[in-house]
């Protein structure tokens, strides 16, 4: 890689833009880059950083700090652009971070974003754009170099104060810096990724023996009592020899409980032993109990069966008569049934006598047969004069519908005329009312039209009067942030000034004594500066420019807030002044909001009166139509009632003819009745007592010769059966349910007095009852005794197979559970080995080295080795680099750095070199470095590096010796900056870039053998 041109605008102490021609410088090989402290030189590194990564190095790169030069005017942006080849390619970068500029519109500032471009430099075509994206361009640019932009800053710009230190630094100081220079995060990944395996696994591992100890814990549960005598191992999740130790003690368990087991079996055979002898005895009392209460029992029922056979003999006796009485008892029915008929005959016939005239009272069923005969012939001479009166009534009933008629059409014809009076009024108001509606409906539109515009504005009008109070709000709230912008860049002005008259006992304190000065090199420090009264360190004047920025920024949003709330309050006030006809109102006669409030106000009302009248439209037309063919309909009504009146007239004139025809008939065939209907009813009325009457007496007679014959019947059956009379037969008759009763009686004593004889003449029964009393209350508690031990047996025998049972499935589910985690634990072992074995922890690492520490021990060796080379030149053969892997205290090996004295032969630490040796022994390491990581970055060529600083603590001789081992590395075609204050530098390196520093802004100058550019 090699720098071309560099150009630097706005950015850092520079305020305007400056180029920096290193093809010029390059050409002597070596150039030197001086100024005074403060003038910016590492700004031109730091330029050359962001350049090509878009960020300056370490620190300088912290959030909150500016790219931008303070000495910039305001409309000049911050750029960088730098010319380089490449790997063969001819670039250029422009770069320009993220800075406030002034609006393009308005006042105030606005932040710019980042930005980037990069172009090829093509012969036959010139300059061409690549690409204007910041990662695009950083992708490329970081595989084009190499290098990571850490990386760079060691190798292409060499501090000489961060070698210093890392030649004195300790093995964790130096593996940082290593690391991040030869990425070598992708060990100590594996180391991590490696114990992240041992902790997943260690974890698994102890899950798996927690279960385990799970198990070993419902064993213990299931041993009950045996648990007690033999305790669970106390070893802890993840101790070696858990799973074994548990498997052993789980075997104990399952022998102590089978021998337990074997104890219950014995005592439950001799329980049941005893409990069948018991049940044996208890059986046999109770047998004999049963038997002598049974012979008791017998003895007392015999007892009351002989107690009872009086009323037995009695009982027989009286069913037996009632049982001969049942053969009277039809002929005794059938004469209570005569006499009932008799007695009902005699009652109709004094009923029908009643209703009879006087005259007919005695007369007899044959008289009254003949006078009914004659009645029946009369009713058959009225059917004639029935049917003429039918006839009247049906006339009667035809003229009143007639007269209903005529009343319905009178009152039709007069309702008629009365509504056609008035058709013609009626017909122009609804026609009036279509008219007035279509004119609505055109007005509606209309209003419509012209409220949607008024509401617009009053709601703009609203916003407008909102608006106007922000706006004031916002220009308040401007006025106080510029007020505090300028007072915060007062202040920050005066205390950079105040700092920069006392720089120089800044830069003092951090001197320390036999430690070179960074600005001049030396290691004697006689007369260092002091700071005055009022002395302002760096904190406060950044804590101070913090705060300017903090202000200019409120301000910048101050200013685009009051620039928004403007923007929408002249929008609001030209769309309220908007008037109906497009007009707008002068600023004198701004519309207020009261005003179009009652303007929209009036608009919906008169809208909404139009609207509603326009609505009917539709309804007044069907009220026409319905109208008209009322019309239609009571005009036809009026003509056919006038029609029907005529018909009435003629057929009402033939009905009274008719009517009097009938009069005459009517008349004599009422006779002294109201009407033929009226007599003829009389006559069936006379008819049906003759009929009743003359029936009644038959009845009675037939009657009384029933109940004759049946008495007959009576006396004889009573006669045949035994009995006296009739009434002896009654008395002695019982209901069925009786008999019954007394049937069951007379049984149940013949069966007792059976079952009795037989249970007395049982044999054992007797012998029973001959032997001492039974006392099954004893056999029953010897029983129970024997029953309670043989359940108390039964159940520790249940309870020693289950426990047996239960201990053989856990102790298999543990035996499952070890096999299980077997593999697991194998896979920890070797995890676990490995783990400790990159860790260094392992004893099969001897020199206790994690695995980023012995790659990059094997990258410092190599650095050793290049840095040697230039290192024996420097120091004229006394000197060799070389690396240490020994432990030093308590410490791990592999980072440890040396120097062989070749004068002596002995072998020190680097940290007890002088100023002068640390400066060109750093520069040797830097410079081997740099070879050693261009060759791990995939070899790509640096034909440009930086030294910064160190050179003031060699002497002359020991300083021409490194420039001639800087002078050397042309010989590869490479070119050196040097950034120094050294003076004696400036005679003995022609070329040189001298930074100059001035209130406006600091500027470049060329310097070389020739003259002075700038």
């Amino acid at each position: 890689m090699r720098l071309h041109r560099l150009g630097i605008t706005a950015f850092g102490p520079f305020g305007a833009t400056q180029e920096i021609d290193f093809d010029a410088l390059s050409a002597a090989g070596i150039f030197l880059l001086h100024g005074p402290t403060g003038a910016g030189k590492t700004s031109v590194l730091d330029a050359v950083c962001y350049g090509l990564y878009g960020a300056v190095p370490g620190a300088r790169q912290s959030p909150g700090t500016s790219l931008r030069s303070d000495h910039a005017p305001a409309d000049l942006p911050t750029e960088i652009r730098l010319e380089l080849t490449v790997g063969g390619r001819r670039l250029e970068i422009t770069r320009s971070p993220a800075q406030p500029r002034p609006k393009k519109k308005g006042d105030g500032f606005t932040t710019e974003k980042a930005q980037s471009r990069l172009r090829e430099y093509v012969p036959e075509e010139g300059w061409r754009a690549l690409s204007r994206s910041n990662q695009e361009i950083g992708e490329e640019i970081t595989q084009l170099i190499g290098m990571s932009r850490d990386q760079f800053c060691q190798v292409v710009l060499l501090p000489q104060g961060d070698f210093a230190r890392f030649l004195r630094a300790d093995a964790e100081a130096r593996g940082k810096l290593l690391g991040r220079l030869f990425d070598t995060r992708r060990f100590a990944a594996v180391e991590e990724h490696l114990a992240e395996l041992r902790r997943a696994a260690g974890t698994q591992v102890r899950a798996g023996d927690e279960r385990i100890l799970a198990v070993a814990q419902r064993i213990a549960q299931a041993a009950g009592p045996a648990a007690d005598e033999h305790p669970l191992p106390g070893l802890q999740p993840g101790e070696p020899g858990l799973a074994d130790a548990v498997l052993e003690w789980a075997a104990t368990a399952r022998s102590v409980a089978r021998e337990r087991l074997d104890i219950a079996a014995c005592v439950l055979s001799a329980a049941e032993a005893r409990q069948s002898a018991a049940r044996q005895a208890l059986d046999a009392e109770r047998e004999l109990a049963g038997l002598q209460q049974r012979y008791a029992e017998t003895r007392r029922r015999a007892t009351e069966v002989e107690a009872g056979r009086d009323e037995h003999d009695q009982a027989q006796e009286r069913l037996r008569r009632a049982r001969k009485a049942d053969l009277v008892a039809p002929a005794l029915e059938l004469r209570e049934e005569a006499g009932r008929a008799h007695r009902r005959a005699g009652a109709d016939r004094d009923r029908s006598r009643a209703g009879l005239p006087g005259e007919l009272a005695d007369a007899g069923a044959e008289q009254l047969t003949a006078l009914e005969r004659r009645l029946r012939e009369e009713l058959g001479a009225l059917d004639e004069a029935r049917r003429a009166e039918r006839r009247s009534a049906e006339i009667d009933s035809e003229r009143a519908a007639l007269e209903r008629q005529a009343r319905a059409d009178d009152e039709l014809i007069r309702d008629a005329e009365s509504w056609l009076t008035g058709w013609e009024a009626t017909r122009h108001r609804l026609l009036t009312r279509i008219e007035a509606a279509q004119e609505a409906a055109t007005r509606a539109e209309l209003l419509a039209g012209r409220l949607e515009p008024a509401r617009r504005r009053l709601d703009a009008a609203r916003r407008r009067d909102t608006l106007a109070a922000r706006a004031s709000d916002a220009e308040e709230r401007l006025a106080t942030a510029r007020e505090g912008a300028l007072t915060t860049g007062e202040t920050w002005l005066r205390l950079r000034e105040r700092r920069l008259r006392d720089i120089a006992a800044e830069l003092a304190r951090e001197l320390v004594e036999g430690e070179a000065c960074p600005v001049c090199g030396s290691a004697g420090h006689p007369e260092p500066a002091r700071a005055g009264d009022g002395h302002v360190d760096q904190a406060t004047e950044d804590a101070a420019e913090a705060a300017h920025r903090r202000a200019e920024q409120a301000r910048a949003e101050a200013e685009h807030a009051l620039g928004a709330v403007r923007e929408r309050y002249a929008a609001a006030r030209a769309e309220a002044a908007d008037g109906p006809d497009g007009q707008t109102a002068s600023a004198a006669s701004e519309p207020t909001v009261g005003a179009l409030t009652g303007l929209v106000d009036t608009l919906t009302r008169e809208h909404a009166e139009a609207y509603r009248t326009a609505a009917g439209t539709h309804a007044a037309r069907e009220a026409l139509a319905a109208a008209e063919r009322e019309q239609e309909q009571r005009a036809g009504d009026r003509q056919d009632a006038e029609r029907r009146a005529a018909a009435r007239t003629s057929r009402r004139e033939g009905l009274d003819a008719e009517q009097a025809a009938l009069a005459e008939v009517l008349a004599r065939a009422r006779g002294g009745s109201g009407s033929v209907t009226e007599h003829a009813a009389l006559l069936h009325r006379r008819v049906a007592l003759l009929v009743e009457a003359a029936a009644a007496l038959r009845e009675e007679e037939s009657a009384a010769a029933r109940l004759k014959e049946a008495d007959d019947r009576l006396a004889d059956a009573a006669f045949r059966a035994g009995f006296d009379t009739p009434r002896d037969a009654a008395a002695t008759m019982l209901p069925d349910s009786r008999q019954r009763a007394l049937q069951h009686r007379i049984d149940a004593w013949q069966a007792e007095s059976a079952a009795v004889t037989d249970r007395l003449a049982e044999a054992d029964a007797r012998t029973a009852a001959g032997r001492p009393p039974a006392d099954p209350g004893a056999a029953q508690s010897v029983y129970d005794r024997a029953e309670r031990l043989l359940r108390d047996g039964a159940g520790a025998h249940t309870a020693a197979r289950e426990r047996c049972t239960e201990l053989g499935r856990l102790s298999r589910r543990a035996a499952d559970e070890v096999r299980a985690l077997g593999p697991v634990r194998e896979e920890y072992e070797r995890i676990a080995r490995l783990a400790g074995l990159t860790a260094g922890t392992s004893a099969d690492n001897e020199r206790k080295m994690r695995l980023e520490s012995y790659v990059l021990a094997a990258r410092l060796e190599r650095v050793a080795a290049a840095a040697t080379a230039r290192l024996r030149r420097m120091s004229s053969g006394r000197y060799t680099l070389v690396h240490s892997d020994a432990r030093t205290g308590g410490r791990r090996a592999g980072l440890g750095l040396h120097v062989i004295d070749a004068w002596t032969g002995r072998e020190r630490d680097t940290a007890t070199l002088s100023g002068g040796e640390t400066f060109f022994a750093s520069l040797a390491l830097a410079l081997g470095l740099a070879d050693v990581v261009t060759d791990e970055a995939g070899g790509v060529r640096l034909d440009t590096l930086f030294i910064d600083e160190g050179f003031g603590s060699l002497d002359d001789q020991t300083l021409d010796e490194v420039l001639d081992v800087l002078d050397s590395l042309r010989e590869r075609d490479r070119s050196v900056g040097i950034v120094s204050h050294v003076a004696d530098l400036r005679r003995r390196i022609p070329a040189q870039l001298e930074v100059v520093k001035t209130r406006h802004g600091s500027a470049v100058r060329h310097r070389a053998a020739d003259g002075v550019s700038g």
